[in-house]
């Protein structure tokens, strides 16, 4: 009779799964938020063009109004497009950071589940930098 390996027990592959699973599920968790800020960015960014393209109101004062979880507020427009642009970095922020953690989290799942690791899925775009030196 052959002799069962830490590897064949019942109690490790139950393991291995709950971790593959576990993982799994991070992955798809932040793929929902990641689709979730995007949709705020978007929201944000017609907000923004709204903001420019608005003529201000001869007579009257330049204020707009804008919505905070439950709350409304009116402030002057440059101040709520102020408010607006460092929302709309700080979800920037949020993607890139989202996006940068999901490749490591994708390829250490790959090994998991004992596939090979995707050609190229390692790959970075040019920095501004970079892009300029390969183009001169």
């Amino acid at each position: 009779m052959a002799q069962q390996t830490e590897r064949d027990s019942p109690e490790f592959v139950l393991n291995h799964l709950e971790e593959v699973e576990g993982l799994a599920e991070e992955i798809l968790t932040d793929k929902h938020q990641i689709v979730d800020l995007d949709r705020k960015r978007n929201k944000n960014r017609e907000a923004i063009r709204a903001l420019s393209k608005m003529q201000p109101t001869p007579g009257k004062a330049d204020k707009a109004w804008l919505c905070f979880g439950n709350m409304f507020l009116k402030l002057p427009r440059s101040d709520a497009k102020t408010l607006i642009e460092k929302d709309q970095k700080e979800l920037d922020r949020e993607v890139d950071d989202l996006r940068k953690n999901l490749k490591p989290k994708v390829s250490k799942l790959r090994d998991m589940e004992g596939r090979p690791d995707i050609k190229g899925f390692q790959l970075e775009a040019l920095s501004k930098e970079e892009l300029n030196t390969v183009n001169y």
